[in-house]
């Protein structure tokens, strides 16, 4: 499948910049944003975009891992020795990215179909993917890429061998949909619905419709329900249109259903005066309603009412995240088994090499099932981007891919099939690795995911990864410049983690991780941890494995000190980097103001020690009642930390800013700060702040049995539960050796069963709790949701007279880790 190329003179034009040209034969096939994701470089264009963080920050370091091809919008940004590198120096990096995608976008004459709404622009987008392949090679949208920046990395992927685009927007405030029309410039439009999503971003419903409309305006069709629609009073876009609705008037007027096997769903209506009737494998009313969404597009363009029906019926569910699980043999699964397409295995690609945890990477990879691509092409792609991604080992499972095998540089084995994979599984000795799995739906992966990972206790867990991500970004766009970052992930991370999280941090660039103790800070560096990581708790025990993991130790008393001091000693070590704790109020650890003199004697006159940094903790930033004495801290600090300067003759970073530092006092960020609990999403500084951190971790739990009960019958330990009517209760697999507190029971906790809250009754078990669920449609093994955004921790909190981080770390390590990316 190969992509149109441009010369750097055509981009430059197309962008209109000022062209610092020294190689003008250069080609552009790819391009790019971030630095971390490079891929075939030579044919790379660089765009320094300004986001939360400045592209131009990393051109040195993108132009060193070999791209020569660059737009930026700040002319002192070009390095003095990149002379043989091409610069195109433009007023807007984000709209010349724009422009040129919009003119890649009008090289093609096939349909491109654009979808937007509130809700199911991605499901809908991906169940089309499915109805519509069989006789189209479809480019689209990967994941849910359908903002400003997604959607012109989605129009690059167009070339000419596709015959059918689907392409996704989302817009969030006014003026957004504008610039996207203007790239994907569809001929078809569907609008999924119009909800409650991103209110704030508008002044009224109609300005949102308004603006969702705005994709829609030049196009041949466009396909809706005019529920959505009803009050608003400016003209439809679209040469034709196309309705769907429930026992309203509509092209495709859908009167009657059926739930079928509890599973299925049957629907009749009419189309064209005629009935019709179609299944749907789904029950739920937001999978039903993206499946009419679909059903109405087939009509619309033109599929028999049976045809229609038949792919309908077949629709599997859409799983757009990255699972990250334990796996046998003490290796890591990602588990990305639901689709196989050459963009979507690039992001997996770019997550797997995230992964530092083990020695090596491995790829199982079924067939792509591309129609209309050349296969000889289209290998020679994924060969070259395995190997740009630093993939060790690949294990191929298909007829089509085994008859590339040369193409592949990696340690290969090939199969036929999935069941041949299974059968010779044993013999590939998948041992200390972290492995993809990447399959096409046909192949059936989630069945080799079943074999390498481990059982997952029913109650999990879930971290999701993209959620954390957007938080420390929230927090990064905070400092100031120059400003580094410290992140605690001390505790298992707040309960989310070890590795998994401080991978993903040190793949963002953060400064320096802080950890409790050195175990774990050795744990980190044996799974490939290589940023700075101090130690704030080290123990004398502990020095000897902190030096030879080359762990930053917190020094807060002489004790300390001298015993570190004599371990450098023995062992001849010089300059070894710490950090000196002051107490400037929180009297916890630390030395204090009376020990400056003595503290900076000793230190003067140690060559084994060398101060990396100075802190302290605020100890009530959050507080707007205890400002004064936060600025007193503030006060004592710097006056502490100039002392310790000018005696040692050399500057230190200084930090004292911990999560609700950051937010409220922009003047304690100093040197570095310290990111926390508010990584999680939970910031109690500032109230209004709440919508831009997003909740991490989701809570999850199954019924394990319903039993139906009279009144005054009692339910657990003590017959503490009483049910006052006639009912039924839940048994679900969560108790207080998980960590959820005995203090919940008794109708104190509730838990989501089927989007509705329900209480617990009776004691809190050790390994279950049961809940009060009567009148709730419920079923046994349905899930269970103990927190989420919904049930929140904060509000668990409070009804345990405590805080978020006691709720986070209480939850047992035996309670499973599942971490998600998108």
């Amino acid at each position: 499948m190969q992509h149109k190329s441009y010369t750097i003179e055509e981009v430059s034009q197309i962008v209109n910049a000022k062209g610092f040209i020294s190689s003008a034969d250069a080609i552009i096939r790819n391009i790019s944003f971030d630095s971390r994701k490079l891929v075939d470089v030579a044919s790379t264009l660089f765009f320094a975009l300004k986001g939360r963080r400045d592209g131009h920050d990393f051109i040195s370091e993108v132009y060193e891992a070999g791209v020569r091809n660059f737009v930026i919008s700040s002319e002192a940004s070009i390095p003095k020795r990149s002379r043989d590198a091409n610069f195109l120096l433009v007023a807007d990096t984000t709209i010349a990215l724009q422009d040129l995608t919009a003119a890649h976008r009008q090289q093609f004459n096939y349909p491109v179909i654009g979808i937007t709404g509130s809700n199911g622009k991605t499901i809908v987008k991906e169940w089309l993917y499915q109805l519509l392949a069989p006789e189209k090679n479809i480019v689209r949208s990967p994941k849910s890429y359908n903002s400003q920046i997604g959607v012109p990395l989605s129009v690059w992927s167009m070339t000419e061998e596709h015959t059918l685009a689907i392409f996704e927007a989302g817009v969030s405030k006014r003026g957004e949909m504008i610039a996207l029309e203007r790239i994907i410039k569809p001929t078809v439009g569907i609008l999924t619905n119009i909800g409650e999503a991103h209110n704030e971003g508008f002044g009224s419903r109609a300005e949102k419709i308004e603006e969702k409309l705005e994709l829609f305006k030049d196009v041949d069709l466009f396909i809706y329900s005019p529920k959505y629609l009803e009050g608003y009073n400016k003209p439809i876009p679209g040469k034709q249109q196309f309705t769907w609705a429930w026992n309203a008037p509509a092209d495709l007027k859908i009167t009657d259903e059926e739930v079928l096997e509890d599973k299925y769903l049957f629907l009749r209506g009419y189309f064209h005066e005629k009935d019709v009737q179609c299944v749907v494998p789904f029950i739920d009313a937001a999978s039903v309603e993206n499946a009419i969404c679909c059903w109405a597009t087939m009509l619309a363009l033109g599929y028999l009412s049976v045809d229609a029906d038949k792919r309908l019926e077949k629709l599997q569910p859409v799983k757009m995240r990255l699972e990250l699980k334990n796996g046998i043999n003490n290796c890591s699964i990602i588990d990305d088994s639901y689709s196989a397409d050459i963009s979507s295995l690039a992001i997996a690609l770019d997550f797997l090499k995230q992964q530092n945890q083990h020695i090596r990477r491995t790829v199982i990879l079924s067939d792509i099932l591309e129609a209309g691509v050349d296969s000889e092409d289209l290998y020679e792609q994924i060969a070259q981007l395995l190997t740009s991604k630093g993939v060790e080992r690949l294990i191929g499972v298909g007829r089509e891919i085994s008859q590339y095998a040369d193409k592949f540089k990696q340690d290969t084995a090939f199969f036929d099939s999935t069941n041949a994979l299974l059968c010779h599984l044993d013999d590939l000795k998948l041992f200390n690795e972290t492995i993809l799995l990447k399959g096409a739906r046909s192949f059936e992966f989630e069945r080799v995911s079943k074999m390498l990972t481990h059982k997952v206790h029913e109650t999990v867990l879930e971290i999701n990864l993209n959620a954390l991500e957007n938080n420390l970004n929230y927090y990064k766009s905070q400092l100031k410049s120059g400003v580094k970052l410290m992140v605690m992930v001390k505790a298992f991370s707040y309960g989310s983690g070890s590795f998994e999280i401080a991978n993903l941090l040190q793949f963002n660039k953060v400064d320096y991780l802080a950890v409790a103790y050195a175990d774990e800070g050795v744990t980190l560096r044996k799974a490939g941890i290589t940023l700075p990581i101090m130690v704030m708790n080290p123990d004398v025990l502990g020095f000897d494995v902190m030096v030879e993991h080359r762990l930053e130790p917190e020094i807060y008393s002489f004790r300390v000190l001298r015993d570190f001091v004599n371990v450098l000693k023995l062992k001849g070590v010089d300059n070894y980097p710490v950090h000196i704790k002051l107490d400037t109020g929180m009297h916890r650890l630390g030395f204090m103001f009376s020990d400056i003199s003595a503290l900076v004697e000793e230190l003067s006159n140690c060559p084994y020690l060398k101060v990396i940094s100075a802190f302290s903790h605020l100890v009530a930033s959050e507080d707007a009642a205890s400002d004064d004495f936060t600025r007193k801290q503030l006060a004592d600090f710097s006056e502490m930390t100039g002392q310790l300067e000018q005696a040692l003759q050399y500057s230190f970073i200084k930090h004292i800013a911990n999560t609700s530092g950051i937010s409220r006092h922009s003047e304690a960020q100093m040197d570095m700060v310290r990111l926390g609990i508010g990584l999680y999403g939970f910031d109690s500084s500032h109230k209004d702040k709440k919508p831009l951190l997003e909740t991490v971790t989701v809570l999850k739990t199954s019924i394990s049995q319903i039993k139906e009960l009279k009144a005054g019958d009692s339910v657990g330990y003590n017959r503490k539960g009483i049910l006052p009517r006639d009912g039924k209760i839940a048994t679900v697999k969560i108790g207080y050796a998980d960590g959820y507190s005995r203090k919940l029971g008794n109708g104190n906790g509730k838990m989501l069963v089927n989007g509705q809250q329900v209480p617990t009754i009776g004691n809190i078990c050790m390994d279950m709790c049961m809940l009060d669920i009567t009148g709730i449609s419920a079923s046994e093994g349905d899930e269970v949701i103990v927190f989420n955004e919904v049930v929140r921790v904060e509000d668990i909190a409070r009804q345990l007279e405590t805080i978020p981080y006691e709720v986070l770390t209480g939850i047992s390590e035996r309670v499973k880790r599942i971490y998600y990316y998108e």
